[in-house]
């Protein structure tokens, strides 16, 4: 499983600063088109410090989760605000604004 957690997390680390991607799209990319739950995992499992920047994936909705706010309630939100990601009235992101579509 750390393999598949790897090119996940190297995937992770190429979505810009301002940018979000959805764990199915990161599945996809990662080669598992029905794996957004071991993407999900992933997210879970990684380790700070380790330049991934977990806060950039968001559900297919742009929502964020709370599982993501280990240190306050609103961490993942606040994190991508600072980024310059722009949030709809609902309180998730404006996919359709900010969603990372890799070159090539």
């Amino acid at each position: 499983m750390s393999g598949t957690f790897e090119r996940i997390y190297e995937i992770v680390r190429l979505i810009p600063k301002g940018s979000v991607a959805t764990y199915g799209q990161i599945a996809r990319m990662a080669g598992m088109p029905r794996g957004s739950r071991v993407v999900g995992y992933a997210m879970a499992s990684c380790p700070e410090g380790n330049g991934v920047p977990c806060h950039r994936v968001v559900d297919r909705f742009g929502g964020t989760k709370a599982a993501f706010d280990t240190c306050a309630p609103g961490t993942q939100r606040v994190l991508l605000e600072a980024e310059g990601a722009p949030f709809r009235p609902d309180g998730t992101v404006d996919l359709e604004r900010c969603r990372w579509e890799p070159e090539g």
